[in-house]
Protein backbone atom coordinates (compact mmCIF):
# COMPACT_ATOMS: atom_id res chain seq x y z
CA UNK A 1 0.00 0.00 0.00
CA UNK A 2 1.41 3.42 -0.94
CA UNK A 3 1.74 6.34 1.44
CA UNK A 4 -1.03 8.12 -0.44
CA UNK A 5 -3.28 5.09 -0.11
CA UNK A 6 -2.84 5.08 3.61
CA UNK A 7 -3.64 8.75 3.82
CA UNK A 8 -6.81 8.18 1.85
CA UNK A 9 -7.84 5.40 4.25
CA UNK A 10 -7.00 7.68 7.12
CA UNK A 11 -9.32 10.31 5.69
CA UNK A 12 -12.16 7.79 5.51
CA UNK A 13 -11.62 6.11 8.84
CA UNK A 14 -10.60 9.02 11.03
CA UNK A 15 -13.22 11.52 9.93
CA UNK A 16 -14.29 12.16 13.52
CA UNK A 17 -11.81 10.21 15.48
CA UNK A 18 -8.63 12.11 15.86
CA UNK A 19 -10.71 14.48 17.90
CA UNK A 20 -11.86 10.99 18.67
CA UNK A 21 -11.07 10.18 22.23
CA UNK A 22 -14.23 11.47 23.84
CA UNK A 23 -14.13 12.79 27.42
CA UNK A 24 -15.66 9.49 28.59
CA UNK A 25 -13.09 7.41 26.74
CA UNK A 26 -10.13 9.60 27.65
CA UNK A 27 -11.14 9.74 31.28
CA UNK A 28 -11.54 6.00 31.66
CA UNK A 29 -8.22 5.32 29.93
CA UNK A 30 -6.42 7.82 32.11
CA UNK A 31 -7.89 6.34 35.27
CA UNK A 32 -6.78 2.89 34.24
CA UNK A 33 -3.38 3.97 33.00
CA UNK A 34 -4.32 2.76 29.57
CA UNK A 35 -4.02 5.84 27.38
CA UNK A 36 -2.35 4.85 24.15
CA UNK A 37 -1.50 8.25 22.63
CA UNK A 38 2.07 8.39 21.40
CA UNK A 39 2.83 4.79 22.23
CA UNK A 40 1.93 3.10 18.94
CA UNK A 41 -0.04 -0.08 18.49
CA UNK A 42 -0.08 -1.92 21.79
CA UNK A 43 -0.64 -5.42 20.41
CA UNK A 44 2.69 -7.24 20.27
CA UNK A 45 3.86 -9.46 17.46
CA UNK A 46 2.02 -12.77 17.42
CA UNK A 47 -0.73 -11.60 19.79
CA UNK A 48 -3.93 -13.65 19.98
CA UNK A 49 -6.97 -11.36 20.04
CA UNK A 50 -10.41 -12.77 20.87
CA UNK A 51 -13.47 -10.63 20.19
CA UNK A 52 -16.69 -11.83 21.81
CA UNK A 53 -20.21 -10.44 21.73
CA UNK A 54 -23.58 -10.71 20.01
CA UNK A 55 -24.74 -10.30 16.39
CA UNK A 56 -22.86 -7.01 15.99
CA UNK A 57 -19.66 -9.00 16.49
CA UNK A 58 -20.90 -12.20 14.84
CA UNK A 59 -21.83 -10.69 11.45
CA UNK A 60 -22.00 -14.16 9.86
CA UNK A 61 -18.70 -15.55 11.17
CA UNK A 62 -17.71 -19.20 10.78
CA UNK A 63 -18.37 -21.88 13.41
CA UNK A 64 -17.14 -22.98 15.83
CA UNK A 65 -14.44 -20.27 15.78
CA UNK A 66 -14.28 -17.47 13.24
CA UNK A 67 -10.84 -16.83 11.76
CA UNK A 68 -9.30 -15.42 8.59
CA UNK A 69 -9.23 -15.70 5.67
CA UNK A 70 -12.97 -16.27 5.24
CA UNK A 71 -14.41 -16.90 8.69
CA UNK A 72 -14.44 -13.52 10.43
CA UNK A 73 -17.87 -12.45 9.20
CA UNK A 74 -18.75 -9.25 7.38
CA UNK A 75 -18.62 -6.82 10.31
CA UNK A 76 -16.21 -4.77 12.35
CA UNK A 77 -14.03 -7.76 13.29
CA UNK A 78 -13.19 -8.42 9.65
CA UNK A 79 -12.42 -4.72 9.19
CA UNK A 80 -10.09 -4.75 12.20
CA UNK A 81 -8.25 -7.80 10.86
CA UNK A 82 -7.93 -6.25 7.38
CA UNK A 83 -6.50 -3.00 8.72
CA UNK A 84 -4.06 -4.78 11.02
CA UNK A 85 -2.84 -6.88 8.11
CA UNK A 86 -2.46 -3.85 5.85
CA UNK A 87 -0.80 -1.49 8.32
CA UNK A 88 1.08 -3.97 10.54
CA UNK A 89 1.81 -7.06 8.42
CA UNK A 90 4.90 -8.00 10.42
CA UNK A 91 2.92 -8.22 13.67
CA UNK A 92 1.01 -11.34 12.48
CA UNK A 93 -1.80 -10.73 14.96
CA UNK A 94 -4.25 -13.62 15.10
CA UNK A 95 -7.88 -12.50 15.37
CA UNK A 96 -10.71 -14.75 16.58
CA UNK A 97 -14.39 -13.87 16.19
CA UNK A 98 -16.62 -15.62 18.72
CA UNK A 99 -19.64 -13.33 18.56
CA UNK A 100 -23.01 -15.09 18.52
CA UNK A 101 -26.22 -13.52 17.28
CA UNK A 102 -28.95 -12.99 19.86
CA UNK A 103 -26.72 -13.48 22.87
CA UNK A 104 -26.83 -11.64 26.17
CA UNK A 105 -24.26 -11.60 28.95
CA UNK A 106 -26.01 -14.70 30.34
CA UNK A 107 -25.17 -16.56 27.16
CA UNK A 108 -21.58 -15.35 27.24
CA UNK A 109 -21.21 -16.85 30.71
CA UNK A 110 -22.39 -20.24 29.45
CA UNK A 111 -19.83 -20.40 26.65
CA UNK A 112 -16.97 -18.44 28.23
CA UNK A 113 -14.80 -21.48 28.86
CA UNK A 114 -14.77 -22.72 25.26
CA UNK A 115 -14.95 -19.36 23.49
CA UNK A 116 -12.56 -17.36 25.65
CA UNK A 117 -10.57 -19.32 28.22
CA UNK A 118 -9.70 -22.26 25.97
CA UNK A 119 -8.44 -19.92 23.23
CA UNK A 120 -5.86 -18.46 25.64
CA UNK A 121 -6.05 -14.89 24.33
CA UNK A 122 -3.43 -12.24 24.97
CA UNK A 123 -6.06 -9.60 24.23
CA UNK A 124 -9.80 -9.83 24.78
CA UNK A 125 -12.48 -7.40 23.66
CA UNK A 126 -16.09 -7.67 24.77
CA UNK A 127 -19.15 -5.99 23.30
CA UNK A 128 -22.38 -7.12 24.89
CA UNK A 129 -25.60 -5.46 25.98
CA UNK A 130 -27.71 -4.84 22.88
CA UNK A 131 -29.91 -7.89 23.43
CA UNK A 132 -29.85 -7.48 27.21
CA UNK A 133 -31.63 -4.15 26.56
CA UNK A 134 -33.59 -5.06 23.43
CA UNK A 135 -35.45 -7.98 25.02
CA UNK A 136 -36.90 -5.50 27.52
CA UNK A 137 -38.59 -3.74 24.58
CA UNK A 138 -39.48 -6.45 22.06
CA UNK A 139 -40.32 -9.22 24.57
CA UNK A 140 -42.14 -7.24 27.24
CA UNK A 141 -44.38 -10.20 28.14
CA UNK A 142 -41.38 -12.52 28.64
CA UNK A 143 -39.60 -11.13 31.71
CA UNK A 144 -37.49 -14.28 32.05
CA UNK A 145 -35.59 -13.10 28.98
CA UNK A 146 -34.82 -9.68 30.45
CA UNK A 147 -31.28 -9.17 31.73
CA UNK A 148 -31.73 -6.24 34.08
CA UNK A 149 -28.86 -3.93 35.10
CA UNK A 150 -27.99 -5.67 38.38
CA UNK A 151 -27.69 -9.10 36.74
CA UNK A 152 -25.86 -7.61 33.76
CA UNK A 153 -23.20 -5.97 35.92
CA UNK A 154 -22.84 -8.91 38.29
CA UNK A 155 -22.43 -11.50 35.53
CA UNK A 156 -20.12 -9.30 33.45
CA UNK A 157 -18.00 -8.51 36.51
CA UNK A 158 -17.64 -12.19 37.41
CA UNK A 159 -16.41 -13.04 33.90
CA UNK A 160 -13.87 -10.23 33.90
CA UNK A 161 -12.65 -11.04 37.41
CA UNK A 162 -11.95 -14.58 36.28
CA UNK A 163 -10.23 -13.61 33.06
CA UNK A 164 -8.39 -10.30 33.52
CA UNK A 165 -5.35 -11.80 35.34
CA UNK A 166 -4.77 -14.27 32.48
CA UNK A 167 -4.45 -11.63 29.76
CA UNK A 168 -0.83 -10.82 28.99
CA UNK A 169 -1.84 -8.06 26.57
CA UNK A 170 -4.96 -6.27 27.67
CA UNK A 171 -8.73 -6.05 27.99
CA UNK A 172 -11.01 -3.89 25.83
CA UNK A 173 -14.61 -3.17 26.82
CA UNK A 174 -16.97 -1.66 24.26
CA UNK A 175 -20.14 0.08 25.35
CA UNK A 176 -23.40 -1.07 23.76
CA UNK A 177 -25.01 1.53 21.53
CA UNK A 178 -28.30 2.57 19.99
CA UNK A 179 -28.14 4.66 16.82
CA UNK A 180 -30.52 7.35 17.96
CA UNK A 181 -29.35 10.91 18.64
CA UNK A 182 -32.42 11.76 20.75
CA UNK A 183 -31.16 11.05 24.24
CA UNK A 184 -34.74 10.87 25.59
CA UNK A 185 -35.69 7.94 23.35
CA UNK A 186 -36.61 5.17 25.84
CA UNK A 187 -34.35 2.53 24.32
CA UNK A 188 -31.49 5.02 24.03
CA UNK A 189 -31.96 5.95 27.69
CA UNK A 190 -31.82 2.30 28.70
CA UNK A 191 -28.80 1.56 26.49
CA UNK A 192 -26.96 4.50 28.02
CA UNK A 193 -27.55 3.00 31.47
CA UNK A 194 -25.78 -0.16 30.35
CA UNK A 195 -23.02 1.95 28.86
CA UNK A 196 -22.44 3.51 32.27
CA UNK A 197 -22.11 0.02 33.73
CA UNK A 198 -19.50 -0.92 31.13
CA UNK A 199 -17.61 2.29 31.89
CA UNK A 200 -17.60 1.39 35.56
CA UNK A 201 -16.38 -2.13 34.82
CA UNK A 202 -13.60 -0.78 32.60
CA UNK A 203 -12.28 1.31 35.47
CA UNK A 204 -12.64 -1.54 37.93
CA UNK A 205 -10.74 -4.02 35.75
CA UNK A 206 -8.17 -1.61 34.28
CA UNK A 207 -9.55 -2.09 30.79
CA UNK A 208 -9.43 0.10 27.72
CA UNK A 209 -12.87 1.61 27.21
CA UNK A 210 -14.31 2.12 23.72
CA UNK A 211 -17.25 4.52 23.88
CA UNK A 212 -19.13 3.12 20.88
CA UNK A 213 -22.13 5.39 21.36
CA UNK A 214 -19.93 8.50 21.23
CA UNK A 215 -18.20 7.27 18.07
CA UNK A 216 -21.54 6.89 16.30
CA UNK A 217 -22.94 10.14 17.69
CA UNK A 218 -20.09 12.05 16.08
CA UNK A 219 -20.76 10.56 12.64
CA UNK A 220 -24.55 10.88 12.93
CA UNK A 221 -24.21 14.64 13.15
CA UNK A 222 -23.55 14.49 9.41
CA UNK A 223 -24.88 11.09 8.36
CA UNK A 224 -28.40 9.76 9.10
CA UNK A 225 -28.49 6.51 11.06
CA UNK A 226 -30.27 4.84 8.12
CA UNK A 227 -26.99 5.17 6.22
CA UNK A 228 -25.27 3.13 8.93
CA UNK A 229 -27.92 0.50 9.58
CA UNK A 230 -31.61 -0.24 9.25
CA UNK A 231 -32.75 -0.98 12.80
CA UNK A 232 -30.45 1.31 14.81
CA UNK A 233 -28.37 -1.64 16.09
CA UNK A 234 -27.03 -3.87 13.29
CA UNK A 235 -24.30 -2.30 11.20
CA UNK A 236 -23.58 -2.08 7.51
CA UNK A 237 -20.11 -1.53 6.05
CA UNK A 238 -20.02 2.11 7.15
CA UNK A 239 -21.04 1.29 10.70
CA UNK A 240 -18.50 -1.52 10.84
CA UNK A 241 -15.76 0.88 9.75
CA UNK A 242 -16.76 3.41 12.41
CA UNK A 243 -16.64 0.78 15.13
CA UNK A 244 -13.37 -0.75 13.89
CA UNK A 245 -11.81 2.70 13.79
CA UNK A 246 -12.87 3.41 17.38
CA UNK A 247 -11.46 0.11 18.66
CA UNK A 248 -8.16 0.39 16.82
CA UNK A 249 -7.66 4.01 17.82
CA UNK A 250 -8.12 2.99 21.45
CA UNK A 251 -5.21 0.51 21.20
CA UNK A 252 -2.82 2.95 19.58
CA UNK A 253 -3.26 2.20 15.88
CA UNK A 254 -1.12 4.72 13.99
CA UNK A 255 -3.22 5.68 10.97
CA UNK A 256 -0.48 7.76 9.35
CA UNK A 257 2.27 5.17 9.82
Amino acid sequence: MTTMGRREWCGVLTMAAVAGATPLLAGAQAQAGQASAGKGLRLAQGSRWVLIGDSITDAGRARPIGEAPAGLGAGYVQTIDALLGAWYPARRIRVYNVGTSGHTVRDLAERWQTDVTDLQPDWLSVMIGANDVWRQFDRVAQPERHVLPAEYERTYDELLTRTRPTLEGGLILMTPFFLELRRDDPMRVRMDEYGVIVTRLATRHQAILVDSQAAFNTVMKDLPSQMINGDRVHLNHIGSAILARAVLSAVGFEWNA
